[in-house]
């Protein structure tokens, strides 16, 4: 018996989803201005149609929180940074429709350099 064979997601978009007490030291992705993002980037994806090959994940802190609210596009470890409805709309035209990372959204390359070597 032959198994169908299911694809991979062309994108997956990691949206930090990260949220603190307020009065917390550092910044939190997620407060009451930016809670409802990642509900408006899934919308997004799914008036596009493209709900299914690109996977919004809800993700824990991605580690960049004074750049927050940010989101990681896979392929390629595009973080981005500062988020808001705009730029998301620009992001899924631009980066996953497009195929073209919108830069000037990126995290600053001394914050996201190479990853880290597994070396032995």
């Amino acid at each position: 018996m032959e198994t169908a064979t299911i694809p991979q997601p062309t994108f997956y978009l990691f949206k930090c989803e990260q949220s603190a007490p307020s009065g917390m030291p550092k910044p939190a992705c997620v407060n009451e201005q930016t809670q409802d993002l990642y509900n408006y980037l899934t919308q997004g994806l799914m008036q596009k149609g493209i709900m299914g090959p690109v996977q919004a994940i809800r993700t824990a802190c991605l580690g960049r929180c004074q750049f927050g609210p940010v989101m990681l596009v896979e392929p390629g470890h595009y973080m981005y940074c500062h988020l808001s409805k705009e730029k998301i709309d620009k992001i899924i035209d631009n980066h996953i429709l497009g195929k073209e990372p919108v830069t000037e959204y990126l995290i600053p390359e001394q914050f996201w350099a190479e990853p880290i070597s597994l070396g032995k």
